[in-house]
């Protein structure tokens, strides 16, 4: 196969592009959740603090704002159910990887196949993947409580930034597993960080100078919150890190090349056409004899 043929092909691998719908509807699921993160921070000692209380309202929000980022999605790309099966099918494989570590010092094989699979199939179906697989995992492992949509929302951005790094159509060869490694090593860590946010306002009013303090400065509590991941989930968050660096170093390459090659099969941009049948196109053809 000619180079600029093979060039054709890996352009049209990207499944899902962002148009201006699709952008909007990130925007928005990204900003409420950016609230349900770090409402607590701003919020004063006599609030009653505890995420036990808002999960149910951010679910029954997340939920419609996720199937506003589909629709966006579709409207904008015009995706059939051919990017719905492929969703599916790579939802189910994310969700059945999460168990295989799961209380092991943080070794999380999923995230290594939400890192490339953001990144063959852009940033709207990633995040709508990151989101779906969690909550798909959640169900299997028994893992629901008030800190599942949580979860949703920051796997939904982990898998969504692998979709906006850089070179999606030029950058090929050794230089992508290493580009995938190192945000797969930074997004581990930035993803047990954001979780940590949710879980340390319950433990407030500890005496502890690592508790969380409503009504303190914003400074004060960062301060202690950058001390209280450092002492609870450094270890574990580097073990998720050195996990994804293994397996994209390793298995990235060709895990790319055969999601790569599902999608350019799928053809998802495809516009279905409807041949005439042959009988109807024959040129003279008069009425027939009684």
């Amino acid at each position: 196969m000619s180079g600029t043929r093979r060039d054709l092909l890996d352009r049209q691998a990207r499944a899902v592009r962002l148009g201006p719908r699709s952008v909007a509807a990130l925007a928005l699921v990204s900003a409420t959740g950016v609230i349900a993160f770090g409402w607590p921070l701003l919020a004063d000692s006599a609030s009653g603090l505890a995420h036990s209380q808002d999960a149910p309202w951010l679910f029954a929000v997340l939920l419609p704002l996720l199937v506003a980022v589909v629709v966006a999605t579709i409207a904008d790309s015009g995706l059939d159910a051919k990017a719905v099966a492929m969703l599916g099918v790579l939802a189910a494989v994310g969700a059945a990887l999460r168990p295989l570590g799961a209380g092991t010092a943080g070794l999380e094989p999923m995230f290594f196949l939400m890192v490339l699979s953001g990144r063959v199939l852009g940033p709207g179906f990633g995040f709508v993947l990151g989101s779906v697989t969690m909550f798909a995992s959640a169900l299997l492992t028994g893992g629901v409580g008030p800190w599942m949509p949580f979860q949703m929302l920051a796997m939904g951005w982990f898998t969504m930034g692998a979709g906006l790094l850089p070179g999606p159509d030029r950058l090929r060869g050794r230089g992508e597993p290493l580009m995938l490694a190192a945000y797969g090593a930074v997004a581990a860590f930035a993803y047990g960080t954001i979780m940590n946010l949710q879980g340390w306002t319950y433990i407030g009013g500890l005496s502890s100078g690592i508790s969380f303090r409503p009504g303190d400065p914003v400074h004060d509590n960062l301060v202690r919150f950058l001390a209280y991941c450092a002492a609870t989930s450094f270890g574990w968050d580097l073990g998720r890190a050195a996990l994804t660096v293994v397996l994209t170093l390793t298995i990235g390459a060709t895990v790319l090349k055969a999601l790569r090659r599902a999608t350019r099969r799928a053809a998802f941009d495809a516009a279905a056409t409807f041949e005439e049948p042959a009988g109807d196109s024959v040129s003279g053809a008069g009425p027939r004899a009684p």
